[in-house]
């Protein structure tokens, strides 16, 4: 299994929309490095959702539920299918992520403009804990 995160602006679409609607299609993602993990996720994988913007804070897990098919008119983009399966008992926010010295190297902190991003398992289990308080 292989964890990642996926942003998203809580006014457009944030967890509570995720929970209401019981998964969402992610699509929409028009980066190709965004795209190429969109591309490399398989069902039963985890993600954090983090809302960016105003919050700017990991507020849940959601596991990918079907693998990527092509979105968009051309095809040449990707989207993957998602589900929700836990809010974070405590949000995590950016500032605490950034301070965090076992998180220096995490792809979201070094390539803060990608909206879907990989997470090693060292870090997802830090991200883990943070959520715990």
């Amino acid at each position: 299994m292989a964890y990642w995160l996926m942003r998203s602006e809580p006014d457009v679409y944030g967890w509570d929309h995720l929970v209401a609607d019981k998964g969402t299609e992610w699509d929409g993602v028009r980066n190709y490095t965004a795209r190429n993990f969109l591309k490399d996720m398989k069902v039963g994988d985890l993600s954090i959702f983090y809302h960016s913007n105003k919050e700017k804070a990991a507020v849940g897990v959601m596991e990918i539920t079907r693998a990527w098919q092509p979105d968009g008119e051309d095809g040449k983009w990707a989207s993957v299918r998602v589900e929700p399966r836990e809010k974070l008992a405590n949000p995590v926010p950016l500032s605490d992520i950034k301070a965090e010295k076992r998180l220096e190297k995490l792809e979201m902190v070094r390539q803060s403009r990608l909206s879907v991003t990989p997470v090693r398992d060292e870090e997802w289990a830090v991200l883990m804990e943070m959520a715990k308080g």
